[in-house]
């Protein structure tokens, strides 16, 4: 069906929905920083794994970074390329497939790189090594998302480093970012340098990890590839790697959702919605942040003095799934469309079926204005998470 990009009044049930035209167009600008820059630019799964949308994808870029087996394993059956792995931890029982489906395998501490170097050169003999460093510093001020924050479980610091690296260790792993720009890049580009530059030369790759959101519209394109230029002048051996995975799908669609009752208490409205903030949005409450809702302006409070100011609850049984408040032009309706915007990445790979609420469908609308489902989700699915 043709569809409505602004009301998207053909759609009346809950759907994620990813329109090509945006993804295509941060795609294009990403492969352009990647060539002017002299760097690979890879997608992170972490943000975002619609794999039926990978033959988009690979007509841009040509890898992806996994964070566990079942990341490795999409990338290598599904993209068409080994992952670049990182883990925390990695396990006996998990590693050997691991090392099959990764190009590059990177540790978390010098304690998993003596444990399972050897066993997955064994599974992969041309895998590449990597250390994960941690360059304590980080602009990041939301704890839940701080990597570097005192006593991170991440990554091992300059002063726990001997002199000579393990000699299969072809390359360190910085991530120390999130929707940062490239002033914050730059800035901390100064810092790991100043900690790490002495190994550079035994390296011959370093990846500086995601949260580069170059995709973002008051992001500083020239001078992210003018600070990626001045690092390669300085250390002309060493391949560089950035692996976001928000800039991808930043701002390519929203989830689109209905009003299905509402409800007062003590004054305050509440427009219930098919889809829940837990559920469906989580970022929303664990970030937290707050959402734009198109055709509604943000509220601190409610005002008593404006007749159509809402609370907008989910519909799950947690009393705190809910976000407010959000005045509109007029009463809201009973299946009237409510639409958040941009609610591709990360919250498509963190939904979950918590109390078996009915799980948005997801949809591509594609260049020619029709609208393709890509998956449906029905009681066979919550089903499964239970087996």
């Amino acid at each position: 069906m043709k569809l409505n990009l602004d009301t998207f009044s053909t759609v009346n049930r809950p759907m994620y929905i990813l329109e090509e035209a945006r993804l295509r167009r941060n795609l294009r600008l990403i492969a352009d920083v990647a060539r002017k820059a002299d760097v690979e630019i890879i997608l992170a799964f972490k943000a975002y794994a619609l794999w039926k949308t990978f033959p988009i994808f690979r007509e841009y870029i040509h890898a992806t970074t996994a964070s566990s087996l079942a990341e490795a394993r999409l990338a290598y059956e599904e993209f068409g390329s080994k992952a670049h792995t990182f883990s925390p931890a990695y396990t006996d029982y998990e590693i050997d497939e691991i090392a099959c489906c990764s190009s590059h395998l990177q540790f978390n501490s010098l304690t998993q790189y003596e444990r399972y170097h050897e066993r997955a050169r064994k599974f992969n003999p041309k895998i590449s090594f990597g250390l994960r460093i941690n360059p304590e510093y980080s602009e990041v001020e939301t704890e839940l998302y701080n990597p570097c924050a005192p006593g991170t479980r991440f990554g091992v610091s300059a002063n726990r480093l001997s002199e000579q690296l393990p000699v299969d260790i072809d390359g360190f792993h910085c991530h120390c970012h999130c929707e940062s720009g490239a002033a914050v890049f730059k800035r901390t580009l100064q810092h790991i340098e100043d900690k790490f530059a002495h190994w550079f030369t035994q390296l011959k790759w370093i990846n500086f990890g995601g949260g580069h959101l170059m995709t973002r519209d008051d992001y500083d394109i020239t001078l992210l590839i003018d600070t990626l230029r001045g690092f390669h002048a300085r250390y002309p051996w060493l391949k560089v790697i950035l692996e976001p995975g928000s800039a991808f799908a930043w701002q390519t669609g929203p989830l689109v959702c209905q009003v299905v009752d509402v409800v007062e208490d003590h004054e305050i409205k509440t427009a219930i919605l098919n889809v829940s903030f837990t559920c469906h949005m989580p970022d929303c409450l664990e970030m937290p942040y707050t959402p734009i809702v198109r055709g509604g302006k943000h509220r601190i409070a409610d005002d008593k003095h404006s007749p159509y100011i809402y609370r907008l609850g989910g519909n799950s049984c947690l009393s705190g799934d809910y976000m407010g408040y959000w005045e509109f032009s007029h009463a809201l309706r009973i299946g009237e469309n409510i639409i958040f915007e941009d609610m591709l990445h990360y919250t498509t790979v963190k939904t979950n079926m918590f109390n078996g609420v009915s799980h948005p469908a997801i949809a591509l609308a594609k260049l020619d204005g029709t609208l393709e489902i890509l998956r449906e989700y029905d009681y066979n699915d919550y089903k499964s998470r239970m087996d």
